[in-house]
């Protein structure tokens, strides 16, 4: 029962929060355009905020892990080659390759990696290395599926999107500010009292306004659209991920934060900025938007199971 307790601890108050979203959006308290403005706040300053804090008042020499860092990556590689090389034997309509490659091997990383590490443990831990080792590679990777699998006659200025790739990455905001407090962590830069409240006060309202922005942006019917490819998407995100890779991070001895961080890194669902990409570079907006619907309702149960599951083992 306390291990039980221990997962819901973790999982309840991040999808209650999504679900008030959807309530409130169904009592009409958010307009398209207040939407986007709260996630515009959330993604460019609050998270940001939050993760600079985190990683100022950490001590990055003492946190770093580079077999963990480049686990990631690897991971990330072989997953994103794996799903892409499947999707393309198996589905019958090669225009669904790109999105459905996409949908299922990008996740929500920033939004429920920061809330569920910080309900356990209280900080954001490893999820900003995390972060840092597979974003990139993220945006790299679903530019490379999206412009190979483009239909016939989609015109892509590669050059254009080349730059845009390395735009994205350079000037994402999630990822500054992790760079940005790498300075204030190693020169181990005490904050005083005025700014460090300051900044606590705008990190607290980051994650909830940000599972809030997600669950208002919900659109259940979305996800009955080609519901065959979106629940195979979804099971590879979900299910398929966590059961072949959490076992290999287990034997190569990594625990608790690390652990729960690579639960997000495979097990998150897919996210929404992957339906935006899809739908400027000629993808299947449509089922990329159903594999973020059904993947995010979804997950509530999934990640609550593998959290109980490595509870259990002792793993976290």
């Amino acid at each position: 029962m306390d291990d039980l307790l221990f997962c819901l601890n973790a999982t309840v108050p991040v999808f209650a929060l999504i679900l008030l979203g959807r309530l409130l959006r169904g009592r009409h308290f958010f307009a398209p355009s207040t939407l986007a403005d709260l996630d515009k706040l959330a993604f460019r300053v609050l998270l940001p905020v939050l993760l600079f804090r985190d990683i100022a008042a950490g001590r990055i020499t003492e946190q770093f892990d580079a077999g963990f860092f480049f686990f990631c990556a690897g991971i990330t590689t072989v997953y994103f080659f794996a799903i892409w090389f499947g999707a393309a034997r198996l589905l019958p309509d090669q225009s669904m390759v790109g999105a459905f490659t996409q949908g299922a091997f990008r996740g929500s990383q920033a939004i429920l990696g920061v809330a569920f590490v910080r309900n356990l443990y209280g900080n954001a831990g490893l999820v900003p290395l995390m972060i840092v080792a597979s974003v990139p590679l993220y945006n790299i990777f679903s530019v490379l599926v999206l412009t190979v699998t483009a239909p016939a006659g989609q015109t892509l200025d590669h050059g254009a999107m080349l730059r845009r790739t390395v735009k994205g990455i350079v000037t994402n905001p999630i990822i500054l500010g992790i760079l940005a407090g790498l300075p204030f962590s190693l020169l181990q830069v005490t904050f005083p009292p005025m700014l460090s409240k300051g900044l606590d006060l705008l990190a607290g309202c980051a994650t909830p306004l940000a599972l809030i922005s997600i669950g208002a942006g919900f659109e259940g019917a979305k996800a009955l659209k080609k519901i065959g490819p979106t629940c195979a998407a979804t099971f590879i995100k979900l299910i398929l991920l966590p059961a072949v890779f959490l076992p290999v991070a287990a034997w190569l001895g990594f625990r608790d934060q690390a652990m729960v961080a690579l639960v997000i890194l495979c097990g998150a669902p897919s996210t929404v900025s992957g339906y935006v990409m899809a739908k400027n570079m000629g993808g299947d907006h449509v089922l990329a938007a159903s594999i973020v619907m059904l993947s995010t309702a979804l997950s509530a149960v999934t990640l609550t199971v593998i959290l109980f599951i490595l509870r259990t083992a002792g793993l976290i």
